[in-house]
């Protein structure tokens, strides 16, 4: 299994002037040189992402994506501004962020350039794609990554604009049921009751930090010869928000199923023969680590993760029947919005088990 993102030639539907790329390159980042090689990595991300091979090394540029989007999606100035505030100012792994355009006339739309970092992205949380001996160690360091994420002082690094600091579960619900009701196209009862029961049963406490919004695996880097975490990657739904909505949606694999392509998820594996922790060693470490008795409210924060998820699958399938969704397969991760809402409401209806 291939542990280093796909490079393709670039897609039809995302080529740009690169020479008006380099030109205006060289007046921001002197040192880039006369040479540009550009191509694309292939995947699911929504803003198009590519490698720059230059005179002074590689860098990785990620853009909006050409025609008409959400007036609130693709948003590559708050990606750019966050991983800035990081790299300037915290110890935080991410990629040194260098510089942003917000000038569409250039390559069409706003984009940003940052340092390309060697590594290995492993999609899924059993880690099977490296040794057993260091699963464990790279789980660890992806909890103590994102407790360090969680405790930045959102003031000192300037990111006090970055998002409300309080109301997040709410504000996600709201929106998120919007979201869903725009593209439902079948029924699906636990989403109704899952959309009644939150806005009844929000957490009793209200926390603000920096929330990543898609805290996983196939979103973190490991080092090339180690099990540590050097970067966290694609920060597009990062915002100010409730740092347990992070861990909860981390721990979701522990509650999908193992056996149906797709769910990346734990459940039905062994989890000490593949050498990982299980989901209340993973709360146990992230407590100490920010130093938290434990945790109220667990049952909801996990279906809030599975219902949002559930919800943003559910707009993947609708763009697919539509014929717009950008990935070949997003019939078939569509379809798995169902069994997210189902285990959201198993879990919002079994009560608090913290």
């Amino acid at each position: 299994m291939s542990m280093t993102p796909e490079l393709v030639e670039v897609l039809p539907a995302h080529k740009f002037d690169e020479a008006r790329l380099l030109a205006w390159l060289q007046k921001e980042m002197p040192e880039i040189g006369s040479r540009l090689a550009v191509r694309q990595f292939q995947g699911g991300q929504s803003n198009p992402t590519y490698l720059l091979d230059t005179d002074s090394g590689r860098y990785v540029l990620r853009k909006k994506p050409p025609g008409k989007t959400l007036p609130s999606a693709h948003m590559i100035e708050r990606e750019y501004k966050v991983i800035r505030a990081l790299s300037d100012h915290t110890n935080v792994p991410v990629p040194q962020a260098r510089v942003l355009c917000e000038d569409s006339s250039i390559i069409g739309t706003p984009f940003y350039v940052m340092d390309y970092m060697d590594g290995r992205i492993v999609s899924h949380s059993a880690l099977r794609a490296i040794d057993r001996e260091e699963r464990m160690p790279a789980h660890l360091s992806a909890i103590d990554t994102l407790a360090r994420l969680h405790s930045v002082d959102v003031n000192a690094v300037g990111l006090t604009d970055f998002g409300r600091p309080e109301g997040y579960v709410a504000r996600q619900v709201a929106r998120w049921s919007k979201q869903y009701l725009a593209s439902k196209t079948d029924e699906m009862p636990e989403m109704d009751k899952l959309m009644a029961w939150l806005p009844d049963h929000l957490p009793s406490t209200d926390e603000c930090a920096i929330a990543h919004g898609d805290y996983r695996f196939g979103n973190l880097m490991l080092a090339p010869d180690r099990p540590e975490v050097i970067a966290i990657l694609d920060w597009e739904l990062s915002t100010l928000g409730h740092p347990l909505a992070d861990l909860a949606y981390y721990c979701l694999p522990y509650h999908l199923p193992s056996d149906m392509p797709g769910m990346r998820g734990l459940l039905g594996e062994d989890l000490e023969a593949l050498g990982i922790p299980d989901e209340q060693e993973t709360i146990a470490r992230y407590c100490r680590q920010t130093g938290r008795d434990g945790i109220a409210d667990w049952h909801v924060f996990l279906a809030f993760s599975l219902f949002r998820l559930a919800a943003i699958l559910q707009g993947v399938y609708k763009r697919a029947l539509d014929g717009n969704a950008a990935n070949a397969n997003a019939l078939e991760v569509g379809k798995r919005a169902s069994l997210l809402a189902q285990v959201g409401w198993r879990i919002a209806s079994g009560g608090d088990q913290s």
